[in-house]
């Protein structure tokens, strides 16, 4: 259960990893959590400056997690949030917004790359979510600007279109730092213009002296995952799901070459060499190879991969994981995607025997999906209806 700060105790409240802070209940924005929680912060939008535009002191990202265009993610595994900036329609230079959050980005993602010795100079941004009821917010981390992985795909600029006209907007991407609770103090201190003072989070100071990212990660407690936190959530994430399902349910094989792609939009390291013919396709819907290592010294690793096309209450059992597993060759593993959901029974024996197999089910569709920008029934129909005309039995 989270914790749970009212809407009383905000402006002396700590800021918890995952905890949840209640909105008021005039019905109006002074209901809004995030002005009273940090002063400064004021009522409404996405990028929210303390301290002025042009040299913030603290910066707030809010979202609400569900806009279908602009797909913000945050990765709990490895601790990188994706965030949209607020050039979201035509009409605007993608640095002149009316909240100058696109500039801000800009800014930020300069001194990091172009000054790395004035890191001091660039805020704390503070990240939450939208709540579950009313105007309640999560707090989701500390973030600093960029990721250690990749540093030249931190900051890009991506064209979109919406009824034939053509926009900019950035894609910026944070690294969530391993602070489970930022304290009031250091708040206060840093808007007072001290964010090196000594109640500083430890992995902030590091990052900001030696430019060392400390991620936030965390893995999961289970081994396997029950049939609902598998399934695509009500509502969008559902309805994603349900395209394809709906598009490739009277042609399986169909769905093959669609798994295969979804697999490669998983993960960019999974090469498909061959999607198998039905007629012999000895277990295995396709095989790759993964690749692993530096780009000058790199080995593969193949693996083969079973496609499930199945209704949403239709889990795939048993006797289908076994089919995969009896056809792994040694030093291979397994990729099973389905549009459903791996059995409880299945799941278990697949963790519990260590089975080197990789579930991709509905909701993990979903969020391939989402993150590669097709957020809507539409845009997944239009990708489908694009990348996999009807192909033959």
């Amino acid at each position: 259960m989270a914790k749970v700060f009212p809407f009383s105790a905000l402006s002396t409240a700590d800021l918890v990893i995952d905890a949840v802070y209640e909105g008021g209940t005039k019905g109006n924005t002074a209901d809004d959590v995030l002005g009273k929680l940090i002063p400064g912060a004021g009522n409404q939008g996405g990028f929210r400056a303390v301290g002025g535009w042009d040299a913030p002191c603290l910066v707030i990202l809010y979202s609400s997690m569900d806009d279908p265009d602009w797909p913000d993610f945050i990765d709990v595994y490895t601790g990188v949030f994706t965030y949209f900036g607020d050039n979201k329609k035509p009409g605007f230079d993608l640095h002149n917004t009316p909240r100058r959050g696109n500039r801000l980005l800009q800014s930020c993602f300069a001194t990091l790359h172009n000054a790395p010795d004035q890191r001091v100079k660039i805020p704390p941004f503070l990240v939450f979510t939208k709540g579950q009821k009313g105007r309640d917010v999560v707090f989701r981390g500390l973030a600093a600007p960029g990721v250690e992985a990749d540093p030249a795909d931190d900051l890009v600029a991506i064209w979109r279109s919406k009824k034939g006209d053509r926009f900019q907007n950035y894609r910026a991407k944070f690294t969530i730092l391993d602070t489970g609770t930022v304290c009031r103090e250091w708040i206060n201190t840093v808007r007072a213009g001290e964010p090196l003072h000594l109640s500083a989070p430890a992995a902030w100071r590091t990052w900001v002296e030696k430019g060392v990212y400390g991620p936030l990660t965390a893995e999961p407690t289970i081994e396997y995952r029950t049939r609902e936190e598998q399934k695509p959530a009500p509502g969008r994430d559902q309805s994603l799901v349900q395209c394809i399902y709906g598009y490739f349910k009277d042609n399986p094989h169909g769905f093959e070459h669609c798994a295969a792609r979804l697999a490669g939009l998983m993960d960019p390291n999974i090469n498909i060499e061959t999607v198998t013919r039905p007629s012999v396709d000895g277990g295995r819907d396709a095989v790759g190879t993964y690749r692993v290592g530096p780009h000058a010294d790199r080995i593969a690793l193949d693996f083969a991969l079973e496609a499930k096309c199945y209704a949403a209450e239709n889990g795939v059992g048993v006797k289908e994981l076994s089919r995969l597993i009896s056809r792994l060759r040694h030093r291979q593993f397994g990729i099973l995607i389905t549009t459903s959901f791996l059995g409880h029974q299945a799941y278990q024996e697949l963790r519990s025997d260590r089975h080197p197999v990789v579930v991709i089910a509905g909701a993990d569709i979903a969020a391939i999906l989402v993150k590669a920008g097709w957020g809507t029934p539409d845009a997944v129909r239009n990708w489908l209806i694009a990348e996999f005309p009807r192909l033959p039995e």
